[in-house]
């Protein structure tokens, strides 16, 4: 089997887990934990794994005669901003989100980020706006804001306009991320800085979190939800980091980006068959001009050949 095959499966498993993903904190939260202590409980997990698989990677780097990497002062700063950006306000207005709404319509949500990062990329590095990107930008928000406002669930959604909102900030503070990390991609290797944006990110949420950290009731928490949680640390947060790893070594960042497309899909598959919600037109109708906003912001733009006739 090819690198680029084994990339195309590890891209798609990072799809089933996010989609799976949005059920499963949806079964834990906020009612066995509140939003904000379970995101103490996955970014804690999470940078204890990584400082881990760290460790060893450095070990193996040294045994084989390759410098250890460190870490520039100068740096640091876009550390803090990632961390801020891809864990504290990424990571709480998801889960608080996901708390109000349904997983569908967050799944649904998500699907955003291409175009946003889009629009980040070209106020932040002034890239050129094709009038077809455009117009699907405006797609795409029209359909996210009638998610947004309409998006009702009849089950399992305490306050989904503000749910849906919180999600869509979600969206955004990963769109900014992602431009963020950006550099540091280009310049390290992920395990020499990562294990620094998620010690930073941890920082940063302990202060919203751990009120209701201590709140858990752990001698009381069914085995189930404990396997969730242990899914969600280890599964959505840390593998899914890794197996990007290995489809970005392989394929270019547009491929990548396109596989977020299936996250809706999983979602709505895996929330559908154990009845943890429901399809209707409005969620229907926005998933279409969202995707139909994606497919037109996400096209390469096609180079005239000349004409090889005499």
């Amino acid at each position: 089997m090819s690198k680029r095959t084994w990339a195309l499966i590890a891209a798609t498993f990072v799809s089933i887990i996010y989609g799976v993903s949005f059920t499963i904190a949806k079964d834990v939260m906020p009612q066995y934990v509140k939003p904000f202590g379970f995101i103490i409980l996955r970014v804690f997990g999470a940078t204890l794994l990584f400082w881990i698989v760290s460790g060893f990677w450095s070990r193996e780097r040294m045994r084989t005669g390759e410098a250890k990497e460190s870490i520039d002062k100068k740096d640091f700063p876009r550390i803090v901003a990632a961390a801020f950006f891809g864990v504290a306000l990424n990571m709480l207005t998801f889960f608080k989100g996901l708390s109000y709404t349904s997983p569908i319509s967050a799944a649904v949500i998500m699907v955003t980020t291409p175009i946003i990062v889009l629009i980040l990329s070209a106020i932040i590095m002034k890239e050129r706006m094709l009038k077809r990107r455009v117009f699907g930008i405006i797609l795409g928000l029209v359909g996210t804001a009638f998610l947004i406002l309409y998006g009702k669930s009849t089950e399992n959604a305490t306050d989904a306009t503000l749910g849906n909102l919180l999600v869509f900030i979600n969206a955004v503070s990963y769109g900014f991320y992602l431009i963020t990390v950006k550099k540091l991609m280009d310049k390290y290797n992920a395990f020499t800085f990562v294990k620094w944006i998620y010690t930073f990110g941890l920082l940063m949420v302990i202060p919203f979190g751990w009120g209701e950290f201590q709140e858990i009731q752990w001698k009381i928490l069914p085995t189930i939800i404990i396997w969730e949680i242990l899914f969600v640390v280890v599964f959505t947060t840390f593998m899914t980091y890794l197996l990007n790893l290995v489809s970005m070594r392989e394929l270019n960042p547009s491929t990548v980006a396109v596989f977020i497309y299936l996250q809706p899909l999983f979602a709505t598959i895996y929330a559908m068959s154990l009845g943890k919600d429901k399809l209707n037109w409005i969620k229907t109708g926005s998933a279409i001009l969202i995707f139909i906003g994606v497919y037109l912001v996400t096209q390469k733009r096609k180079v005239p050949q000349e004409s090889t006739q005499n």
